[in-house]
């Protein structure tokens, strides 16, 4: 019985009492805590990971009961790695650990939606039209149906839709854009293979077999692209998170490893225990920075103005100063330093524009016939080359207070590397 009922005299029980009356010995119901007891049963035990936008795919136990997730742990049976490297394992983040509950949460989207006005657009074109192409023709020709459904485009206004509606909605205006625009003129994004392999393939799939052009997921991240593969000129073959451990000097710089890359967090504070410096650049006083020798805290949006500084020590210091043969070869190896960038004059300066190419020099060096010649940037190689062209283009010259350079005869337009 509750306690609440207890408080009223008629329902109140009489039990037997002990140790002089400071103790009660009562008959009650105990089914209650079954509840707690049967939250930890389950049927089986499965292995899986978590879609949660991450890369880490760590190894999870899922156990599960009539079907449903109850509950989860981490796994513990990652190979040994090799004795001087701590262990991978456990690996896991609180979202992951969270992720059964969004299973089930009423929040999770199990069905299409369409924008309400489009819908009503859709199902009157239907009526009036059997081929489902015509009917999306009928909506999508007419200046101010087209218009209209456009203009709601970020109101919400999403309504409960089925698939067989939504999946005819979609190839009638695919069929119609190829029939009238052509198969590259329909673009897809899939979502990213770290959040959904199976719609990531099955997305770029339908995309090439019609003739589609794939968007990447990887063209809009602001990171990656630009430090990978248009400096390194590689496709972000980094290495594994664990070789952090063979570092002696960290930079932390536009990435909060505790909390998005939570799993290997801890190789970045376990290699501080050999004496590895870390440095965390960010504005804010953030998890990574706690874990760091060094917080260098740049006023937001001067990231650019920072880099560049530490840009030009390295350069007048390594390259200028006092070259550094361990450095040249590795800028020329690894990096696009020596491919020449053209100068284009703007507002009466000079800045930097694109990669010089074989196509801007005279009879395009004897190489009429070179494959992409038009396209591809000039990486001085021979050393007739070098000579004329990396000596003499190593920067732009002043005389009289004009800018000039002596490349002037060689190329179409000034460039410096």
């Amino acid at each position: 019985m509750s306690k609440f009922l207890d408080r009223f005299r008629y329902f109140k029980q009489k039990g037997e009492t002990f140790a002089d009356g400071h103790g009660q010995l009562l008959n009650t119901n105990r089914d209650w805590e079954d509840g707690y007891r049967q939250r930890w049963q389950h049927d089986k035990i499965v292995r899986s990971t978590h879609g949660v936008n991450c890369t880490g795919s760590c190894s999870w136990k899922i156990y599960v009961k009539n079907g449903l997730v109850t509950w989860e742990t981490q796994q513990t049976d990652y190979p040994r790695t090799r004795p001087d490297l701590p262990n991978h394992e456990p690996r896991g983040c609180p979202r992951g650990a969270s992720y059964s509950w969004y299973l089930y949460s009423a929040n999770r989207l199990k069905y299409p939606m369409m924008r309400k006005r489009l819908m009503k657009m859709w199902r009157e074109a239907k009526a009036l039209h059997s081929d489902p192409v015509e009917a999306w023709a009928s909506i999508i020709e007419d200046a101010d149906k087209a218009k209209s459904f456009k203009q709601a485009r970020g109101r919400g206004g999403f309504v409960r839709s089925s698939w067989q509606e939504v999946n005819e909605l979609i190839a009638a205006s695919n069929v119609y854009t190829i029939k009238n625009y052509g198969p590259d003129r329909v673009a897809g994004f899939s979502p990213i293979p770290a959040m959904s392999m199976v719609s990531y393939a099955s997305g770029a799939r339908y995309l090439s077999l019609i003739g589609g052009t794939c968007l990447s997921f990887y063209d809009w991240y602001c990171d990656l692209p630009p430090a990978s593969p248009q400096t390194w000129g590689e496709q972000t073959d980094v290495p594994e998170s664990a070789d952090w451990y063979n570092s002696s000097y960290i930079i932390a710089w536009g990435s909060n490893v505790p909390q998005t890359r939570t799993p290997d967090a801890h190789f970045f504070t376990e290699v501080r225990y050999k004496g590895t410096k870390t440095v965390a650049v960010t504005p804010d006083y953030a998890e990574i920075a706690k874990l760091c020798d060094l917080w260098l805290a740049p006023k937001q949006g001067t990231d650019a103005a920072m880099a560049l500084a530490m840009g030009h020590v390295m350069l007048r210091e390594f390259h200028l100063d006092n070259p550094s043969q361990y450095f040249t070869d590795y800028v020329r190896r690894y990096t696009d330093m020596p491919m020449l960038v053209m100068l284009e004059e703007r507002d009466g300066y000079y800045a930097a524009g694109r990669m010089l190419r074989a196509a801007d020099l005279v009879d395009a060096l004897g190489q009429e016939t070179i494959r992409n010649g038009k396209l591809s940037p000039l990486i001085p190689m021979a050393k007739w080359l070098r000579r004329t062209v990396l000596l003499a283009s190593a920067g732009a010259r002043r005389a009289n207070g004009i800018l000039s350079s002596a490349t002037a005869k060689l190329a179409k337009k000034p460039s410096c590397n």
